[in-house]
């Protein structure tokens, strides 16, 4: 049987490349993104044209949907289709993120934390919620997969960036917690906390510190470069193969050695 995965935040970046890689793997992908800015991020988000190229370049058993992660009614029509067209959910990636801040945590806009924390956070919760139900409707042994992209700011306190430290420890933290329920169930949950990546979405941290550019950054860790979005998906590739098993409740640290 093929497996089939739902990956979010799939338009560009971290997203982008994980639906390559599991294209590659052999799976059947559903690609997912809101395809539409958001008048509070300030930074412009994938479109729907870079979306379907993502789609389209990873070959014919990937398939692009919009939807938007702080919506849970779309993510559980996006399940719905899924099952309908391809029988069944084996994995779901929860790469769909934004970055804001910029300014000490209480003079952030609240409309910027809130947009952080629902997409950061809540996305990774409601793809839970909408994506479990459908991999539990498999038969058993079932080799299920939930996984979410953390971030080296799980355990690192960044300045002008608190909502999204807080938003990234409680993926960590969400996800040890499903897996510890999911024990039972054939199900493992994991993360991947990345570090600097080159990404549109690190090119707008530059931009919130005041740098010249996203290269900035590489200095900061121990492998003296940034990382590029197709390291951070080879990993959560592995955790998504029937290889990875025996690995749950786990925070993969890919990042350059930035949380030493």
């Amino acid at each position: 049987m093929t497996p089939v995965a739902i990956v979010t935040g799939a338009g560009r970046g971290i997203g982008a490349a994980t639906v390559r890689g599991l294209a590659q793997a052999g799976w059947r992908v559903v690609a997912v993104d809101r395809c539409e800015n958001d008048p509070v991020v300030p930074y412009p988000l994938a479109t729907r044209d870079e979306l379907e190229a993502v789609a389209a370049a990873a070959g014919p058993d990937v398939v692009s949907e919009v939807a938007d992660v702080r919506d849970a009614a779309s993510l559980v029509r996006v399940v719905a289709e899924t099952e309908r067209r391809w029988g069944g959910v084996d994995a779901a990636v929860a790469a769909a993120a934004v970055m804001g801040g910029g300014e000490p945590a209480w003079e952030v806009p609240v409309e910027i934390e809130r947009a952080i924390l629902d997409v950061d956070l809540g996305g990774v919760c409601a793809l839970a919620r909408a994506s479990i139900p459908a991999m539990l409707r498999r038969p058993v042994p079932r080799r299920g997969r939930f996984l979410a992209i953390a971030s080296a700011a799980d355990t690192r306190g960044l300045p002008m960036l608190a909502a999204y430290c807080a938003a990234k420890a409680g993926v960590a933290g969400y996800v040890r917690a499903l897996a510890a329920e999911l024990a039972d169930h054939g199900i493992t949950a994991n993360a991947v906390s990345p570090g600097s990546t080159q990404t549109a979405m690190l090119d707008a941290t530059a931009d919130l510190y005041g740098l010249p550019g996203a290269s900035s950054f590489a200095d900061h860790q121990p492998i003296h470069r940034l990382l590029t979005p197709e390291e951070i998906a080879r990993a959560l590739v592995f955790l998504a193969d029937e290889a990875a098993g025996g690995i749950t409740g786990a925070v993969l640290r890919v990042d350059g050695g930035l949380s030493l």
